[in-house]
């Protein structure tokens, strides 16, 4: 049998893993090490958490920032507070963009906001497509890199215009950079460079940085006093979040100084995937730690090659294989710290294999 499970449970008994960073024992490994002295935060307040927001928009170059349990809560209230600001209940963003494919409507549903959607789902936005726009927005959500196209991102010059055209016409810029440490290295700019482009910026914890889950909404000291108010009427206050906040400290602290690596990482390995037979990078070489790999076969013909090639090497390639248009299939790939404990030699026949099995097929 060759489903999706079998191939999730054959790639989580692999000893080596192409991607990812490990096994998710963050709270034990963060624990152990934890000063228990320290006082914990109680309803948004105290020293663990209003220190760590204010670590976190020096990081990002804003005035303030709060830490929330998640990003859909974030994201949501961003766009509500700067809707209600002009009074305007509308606002653009990419058509595969988080809130309108993962979040079951909650912009609309929760907060009475209509989406735009701008630029066709396979390519990223423009400025043409912002200029062009025929209907009023409050604030247009750029995703930095855009993850469902394979974390593709527009070069920096095309940012700074669209930056400048929405402060030009009164349209605030928000930022989901969930991945935005990720895509550092690629534009060569820190994240304050990049973050002073937009009005508000969203980053997250548990991605690469590979916290527990929680996120930082940074901006103005305005924007983040009502976005405070936002967290309480959504219920994100907990009565305490540091189990969050210290791994998404320990771990930030961990690994930002490694984006670099991996995004070398990834080159190298995407390199290698689009020299075997019927496979093709999205982006062909990767503007972050993280690209798609789509493969000509459907998914029903290339999931056993992977399990076997899982069986034969101890190498994880993937757990979680997609079909995709047109009798296709992909799946996403991000690079961290598990990629350099691979062993190179089994690396090597395990992309032979793989090259040899695909042209059977």
């Amino acid at each position: 049998m060759s489903d999706q499970k079998t191939l999730a449970e054959t790639f989580n008994r692999t000893a080596y893993r192409l991607s990812g960073q490990g096994p998710r024992e963050v709270l034990k490994t963060v624990l152990e090490q934890a000063d228990g002295t320290t006082e914990s935060d109680a309803y948004g307040k105290g020293w663990i958490i209003e220190e760590f927001q204010q670590e976190m928009a020096s990081y990002l170059g804003k005035d303030t920032a709060v830490f929330f349990p998640s990003g859909t809560m974030a994201q949501q209230i961003a766009l509500r507070i700067w809707c209600d600001d002009k009074n305007l209940p509308q606002v653009a963003y990419h058509p595969l963009c988080h809130l309108e494919i993962h979040e079951e409507d909650g912009l609309k549903e929760l907060h009475g906001i209509k989406p735009v959607l701008l630029a066709d789902k396979s390519r990223l936005i423009t400025l043409e497509d912002v200029t062009n726009l025929e209907e009023d927005i409050a604030c247009l959500l750029l995703e930095l890199p855009q993850r469902e196209i394979g974390g593709q991102l527009p070069e920096f010059r095309e940012l700074e215009a669209i930056s400048v055209y929405c402060r030009e016409k009164g349209i605030k810029l928000h930022l989901d950079g969930a991945r935005l440490y990720e895509i550092l290295p690629f534009y060569q700019k820190t994240a304050a460079e990049v973050c002073a482009l937009f009005d508000s910026v969203y980053i997250s914890f548990y991605k690469t940085i590979g916290g527990i889950a929680g996120a930082i909404l940074a901006g103005e000291a305005a924007f983040t006093e009502k976005s405070k108010v936002w967290k309480r009427r959504h219920g994100g206050d907990l009565i305490s979040l540091y189990p969050y906040i210290l791994t998404s400290g320990y771990y930030f602290k961990e690994r930002i100084g490694k984006m670099d690596q991996y995004y070398r990482d990834a080159i190298v390995l995407a390199e290698r995937f689009n020299r075997c037979h019927g496979i093709a990078t999205r982006p062909v070489v990767p503007v972050s730690n993280m690209f798609h790999v789509h493969f000509e076969a459907p998914k029903d013909k290339v999931e056993p090659v992977l399990i076997s090639l899982c069986e034969e090497y101890g190498i994880g390639i993937t757990g979680n294989l997609r079909d995709f248009d047109g009798g296709t299939s992909y799946f996403e790939l991000s690079v961290g710290d598990m990629y350099r404990h691979v062993p190179q030699n089994g690396q090597d026949a395990m992309f032979e294999m793989l090259d040899a099995k695909l042209r059977e097929i």
